[in-house]
């Protein structure tokens, strides 16, 4: 179970903090499993591995605006998904922006 999830060893001390990490554990991989159901419904052999590989180069940008009066404006949002990108949200049904641009503004201290 650890290899799709590339888990690591538990090194919790507490009961109840090693069978919090075990009940993640076992939630991640049955979202796995159906992640890759999905693609199986839909004809396509791929495995998890596939899809994050392929879904690491979907990134978020941050752009940092420096203003005349000193203050800084930052923009936050996703980048535009690439061909491969909106076939595996269109599989998943999400949505093709997956995050909302987020602007945040710091006056100068």
């Amino acid at each position: 179970m650890k290899s799709p999830l590339m888990e690591r060893p538990i090194f919790h001390q507490l009961k109840h903090r090693t069978q919090t990490h075990i009940f993640l554990c076992v939630l991640a991989y049955h979202l796995l499993a159906v992640i890759e159901q999905y693609f199986l419904d839909e004809g396509t052999h791929t495995s998890w591995a596939t899809l994050r590989e392929e879904l690491s180069t979907h990134q978020v940008v941050t752009v940092v605006l420096p203003t005349e009066s000193e203050g800084v404006l930052r923009i936050r949002k996703g980048s535009t998904p690439e061909p491969a990108h909106r076939d595996i949200y269109v599989t998943l049904q999400v949505p093709l922006e997956v995050m909302v641009p987020v602007k945040t503004w710091m006056p100068a201290a």
